[in-house]
C-alpha cells in the first residue's frame, strides 16, 4: 500500500472518530438540557377526583415538600420526582466521556497526520535546496 492511501486512511478513520465523539457529547448535551427542562419548568398533575389539574412549581425553584413525604402532602412531588432527573444525568456521564474521548482522538489523529505530512514535505524541500546548492 502507498504512504499517501495509508496517511488518508488514517485521517478518514480519525475523521469519522471524531463525528462519533461528536455525535456522542451532543446526545449528553440533549440529556443535559432534558434533565434541566425537567427541573425548572412548571408542570401540572391530573387530579383523579377534578377536571382542572393542579399546577405545580418547578422541582428547582419550589419550598415545598418533594416526593418522599407522600403523595397525601404532596401530589405535586409524586408526578415529578428527582430519580427521573438524576438518571438522565447519569446517562450523560458515560456518554460524555466517550464522545470527550473520541473526539479527542479524532482530532489529535489527524493534526498528528497532517504535522507529519507537513514534515515530510519540508524535508523533501531541505533536501532539494541542498541538493541545488551542492551543484
Amino acid at each position: 500500500m502507498h504512504p499517501q492511501v495509508f496517511d488518508m486512511q488514517f485521517r478518514e478513520r480519525g475523521r469519522r472518530t471524531r463525528s462519533i465523539g461528536f455525535a456522542l457529547l451532543a446526545v449528553a448535551g440533549v440529556l443535559w438540557v432534558w434533565c434541566g427542562v425537567l427541573l425548572a419548568t412548571p408542570y401540572e398533575v391530573e387530579r383523579k377526583y377534578s377536571t382542572s389539574p393542579l399546577e405545580c412549581e418547578s422541582r428547582l425553584f419550589t419550598d415545598d415538600g418533594t416526593a418522599n413525604e407522600g403523595p397525601a402532602k404532596d401530589p405535586c412531588g409524586d408526578e415529578r420526582d428527582w430519580p427521573e432527573a438524576l438518571t438522565l444525568l447519569g446517562l450523560s456521564v458515560p456518554l460524555s466521556v466517550a464522545g470527550a474521548v473520541l473526539l479527542t482522538y479524532g482530532l489529535v489523529g489527524v493534526r498528528v497526520s497532517e504535522h507529519a505530512a507537513d514534515l515530510d514535505r519540508l524535508r523533501e524541500l531541505v533536501g532539494r535546496d541542498r541538493g541545488q546548492a551542492d551543484a
